[in-house]
């Protein structure tokens, strides 16, 4: 399996702690967003870990890259050259240009760079083992008004993937999608499927939405916290709930959190 974190965004609405410093590598405690995360990746048989990023931000993921720790894969650093956050070519849109790049022939894990996960990753991947089929997380939450700005996911009794909308105006579930996926081998080849049918670049939900439609995906429901770190609001919260107080306060031991 290979993983590929999305981290080409410019988190404009982090300004000014990110005009110079791309949103994963904030810190969260002792720990940046992005090791964070790769915490939880290296609990499963990943090979390499992609981060596509852009060309403002190449050079500080490219220093990051120099000092982590031996336990992590092979960490490979790709410029998508986009300048700007008008000129971005969208997440889906640099999935596609990693797969063309790397070659990529395998399962392959999608992560946003930007989530903060409490969950152990092997159980998702249990799911992803057992149904041999692409899985995608997804997460329980009952206020309507964050539903009406997510991605919601409906599912049947084996946990497939029977319904997705972006932002619905009436919620048909209480299921919303963070940016999480595992998928087999060959929907590798369906990304460009995708985007040649004139389909949104951007989003990946909206890949969802069209994938589930053409293939099997199954959702693993995720009970643990998590956060989405996309304002200075929600990443105060996150460094005050998981920061060096937060997590002696919350007791999230070192093995649970962060290191996998």
């Amino acid at each position: 399996m290979k993983a590929l974190i999305l981290a080409a965004g410019y988190a404009t609405r982090l300004y000014p702690l990110t005009k110079d410093k791309p949103k994963p590598l904030l810190k969260v405690g002792e720990k940046t967003i992005l090791d964070h995360l790769i915490g939880k990746i290296i609990t499963l048989p990943v090979e390499t870990i992609y981060i596509v990023t852009n060309e403002r931000f190449t050079p500080v993921f490219q220093k990051w890259s120099e000092n982590v720790p031996p336990n992590y894969p092979e960490i490979i650093i790709i410029n998508d050259g986009t300048t700007s956050n008008e000129t971005r070519l969208g997440a889906i849109a640099d999935i596609q240009f990693v797969i063309d790049q790397a070659g990529i022939n395998d399962h392959l894990l999608v992560a946003a760079g930007d989530n903060v996960y409490t969950f152990n990753f092997l159980h998702m991947y249990e799911l992803f083992l057992q149904k041999q089929a692409n899985v995608i997380l997804t997460f329980p939450v009952e206020n309507l008004e964050k539903l009406k700005r997510s991605g919601v996911v409906e599912v049947d009794d084996r946990l497939r993937v029977i319904g997705f909308e972006e932002k619905p105006d009436k919620p048909r579930s209480n299921l919303v999608c963070p940016a999480l996926y595992m998928l087999q081998r060959p929907t590798c080849d369906l990304f460009s499927v995708y985007l040649k049918g004139k389909n949104n670049p951007d989003a990946p939900g909206f890949f969802i939405k069209w994938l589930y439609q053409q293939i099997p995906v199954f959702a693993f429901i995720m009970k643990e916290k998590y956060f989405d770190i996309g304002t200075l609001e929600s990443y105060k919260r996150v460094c005050a709930e998981l920061g060096e107080e937060g997590t002696r306060k919350n007791k999230i031991s070192r093995g649970e959190y962060g290191t996998g």
